[in-house]
């Protein structure tokens, strides 16, 4: 009996120790997963989970919307809206991002993010692309920009890093008549891009 004890006791405490040795080889495994983790992949997951978030942009703005889709270096959210008000989904850079808050949960959902086949093709899509599309549909647009203003027009063309804007007032159409000047706007100075009147972004 003396010597049955005793081999129990040595089994249990090798089984201790071989669980305590996998679960420091599980954590390290962790650790190193999420170490290699990058924003855009738990933003994707946050996108994909349609996640409620403040996004916290750049001049300490802070906006309520949930995510919806991300691109090469954007992402579109739709804000909030009020009893009885349609939804509007901004464009919003990547850059002018300072944070994300979102609820506890989220914050563990996001560190779940599956590495897929490939990425979609619209994350593919570049801020500009997305803009040139504008640009083609004649879509009036209002752009929230770093400075605290904002300007209403329409997209005439789209570069690599910045647009050119013919500005007009808020629900006009770009007509020569309604055109009130035409402005360079770098993609640095952006905060977010909305459709302004009845236009809906894609």
């Amino acid at each position: 009996m003396h010597w049955d004890r005793l081999f129990e006791d040595l089994e249990g405490q090798l089984a201790s120790e071989w669980e305590a040795e996998r679960a420091a080889l599980d954590a390290e495994s962790e650790r190193l997963r999420i170490s290699r983790l990058d924003l855009r992949s738990r933003l994707r997951m946050l996108c994909g989970l349609n996640a409620p978030v403040v996004l916290e942009l750049a001049g300490s703005q802070r906006f309520p919307v949930r995510l919806r889709a991300l691109g090469a270096d954007w992402l579109a959210a739709e804000s909030s809206a009020g009893a009885g008000a349609q939804s509007a989904v901004s464009v919003v850079p990547l850059a002018a991002i300072q944070g994300v808050s979102t609820d506890h949960g989220m914050l563990l959902a996001s560190l779940d993010a599956q590495d897929p086949a490939g990425p979609a093709l619209r994350e593919r899509m570049t801020l500009g692309f997305v803009l040139r599309d504008l640009a083609r549909r004649r879509v009036p647009l209002r752009i929230a920009l770093r400075d605290g203003g904002d300007v209403h027009g329409t997209v005439d063309r789209a570069g690599a890093d910045h647009l050119d804007l013919a500005e007009h007032d808020a629900g006009e159409l770009r007509r020569a008549g309604a055109v009130r000047g035409f402005r360079i706007i770098p993609f640095t100075a952006m905060l977010w891009i909305r459709a302004s009147g009845d236009a809906q972004l894609p």
